[in-house]
C-alpha cells in the first residue's frame, strides 16, 4: 500500500468521530428534552449536565478533524 492511501484512510477513520459527536449531540439533546418533558421542575437542575454533555461530545468532534488534518498535512 502507499503511503498517501495510508493517509487517506487513516484520515478517514479519524473524521469517524465527527460523525460520532453529531450522534452524541442528538442523543443529549434529545434525552435532555424527554425528560424535561416528563418532570419539568428538574429541568434546570439538569442543564448544566446539558450543556457540559454538549461541549465535550463537540470536542471529540473537532479533536478528530484536528488528527485528521494532522494525518493528511504531515
Amino acid at each position: 500500500m502507499e503511503a498517501d492511501a495510508a493517509k487517506y484512510i487513516g484520515a478517514g477513520i479519524a473524521c469517524l468521530a465527527l460523525l460520532g459527536a453529531g450522534i452524541g449531540i442528538g442523543n443529549i439533546f434529545g434525552s435532555y428534552l424527554q425528560g424535561a418533558l416528563r418532570n419539568p421542575s428538574a429541568a434546570a437542575g439538569q442543564q448544566t449536565n446539558l450543556l457540559l454533555g454538549f461541549a465535550l461530545t463537540e470536542a471529540t468532534g473537532l479533536f478528530g478533524l484536528v488528527i485528521a488534518f494532522i494525518i493528511l498535512f504531515s
